[in-house]
């Protein structure tokens, strides 16, 4: 039964993301310009899809996510800074450089390996975590990423760094869809307005785009790195793929959480590295290829690791 459901649910990820790298190889889809593909998942059908699934969630299951809120949050955050300092204490990068490579190690890949994944694993249950996930690294790790990165090239530039970067990344994180839509989906769900049906309807159907695409979106980003094996590479993937699972399971255990709550969080922290560090790294114009090294080695590797995090949580 156990191996059923690995296989239920890593096998039809890790396809679509191998579709999607096999296509960007042999130019069947442009890989470089994938704009338009990400805005699809980023600004339509993901945020549809996590809108449709918090609104229309029974009051008490929006509460429930408390403590993934807290556990996941706080694993991502000290993944982040941990990682931040690693990389500026023991190698010589830019304080954007390694801001970016935090933001991949320490915000997994949500929306393409983590939305098919938990909905396999948990049913339609699934959905409301991955958005509680997804929108508190949003408000958390991306902000932060901007605000170091934007006063790092003013600093550079000459320009005067004042408080208008910090400003400008908080902005700039909340007006995206993918933050305030799984957000306006938990008021209406703890206000107890229904959406309505066919309102559910519409959103589902662009939403149900959400998990595929985004998967297709990841490969179709990776097959346009280029594959660079390194000591750094190696550690980011043990952090990613091994250490930020175990820091959930300690953070867990030390807040008492239920069962069921840890082990939505710590299955979250299990997912591997998320390509947001790559898009970022290409529209600053910063260290891509290690980064793109990481998020592929990460994903490879996670095959592994998943696989052991399904088996332990959901052994039935």
């Amino acid at each position: 039964m156990t191996s059923n459901v690995i296989l239920m649910a890593l096998v039809p990820v890790f396809f679509v993301l191998l579709l999607g790298f096999v296509a960007g190889k042999a130019r069947a889809v442009d890989n470089r310009h994938v704009e338009g593909l990400n805005a699809l998942v980023m600004n339509f059908a993901l945020p549809a899809s996590l809108f449709a699934a918090t609104a229309s969630a029974p009051r008490d299951r929006i509460t429930d996510q408390n403590p993934v809120f807290l556990v996941f949050g706080l694993t991502m955050l000290i993944v982040y800074l941990a990682w931040y300092w690693f990389e500026r204490t023991f190698f010589v990068v830019t304080r954007s450089d390694a801001a970016v490579q935090a933001l991949t190690v320490g915000f997994p890949n949500l929306a393409g390996v983590g939305l098919p994944i938990l909905s396999t694993v948990l049913g339609p249950a699934g959905v409301v975590p991955v958005a509680v996930a997804l929108a508190t690294g949003s408000i958390l790790v991306s902000p932060l990423t901007l605000v170091i990165v934007e006063m790092s090239i003013r600093k550079t530039s000459g320009a005067d760094a004042s408080a208008h970067p910090v400003l400008t990344a908080v902005r700039r994180a909340l007006v995206k869809p993918v933050v305030w839509a799984p957000a306006l989906g938990v008021v209406l769900a703890l206000s107890g307005l229904d959406l309505g049906a066919l309102v559910h309807a519409c959103l589902t159907l662009i939403g149900n785009a959400a998990a595929g695409v985004a998967l297709f979106l990841t490969g179709l980003v990776l097959s346009a790195q280029t594959l660079r094996i390194d000591w750094r590479v190696v550690a980011a993937t043990g952090a990613a793929d091994i250490l930020r699972p175990l820091l959930a399971v300690a953070i867990s255990y030390g807040f008492h959480l239920a069962p069921d709550a840890a082990k939505t969080a710590i299955l979250l922290a299990s997912l591997p590295s998320g390509f947001f560090g790559i898009l970022f790294a290409v529209n600053y114009r910063l260290d891509s290829a290690t980064i793109g090294s990481m998020v592929i080695a990460s994903t490879g590797f996670s095959v592994v690791t998943l696989a052991i995090a399904i088996a332990t949580l959901f052994p039935h």
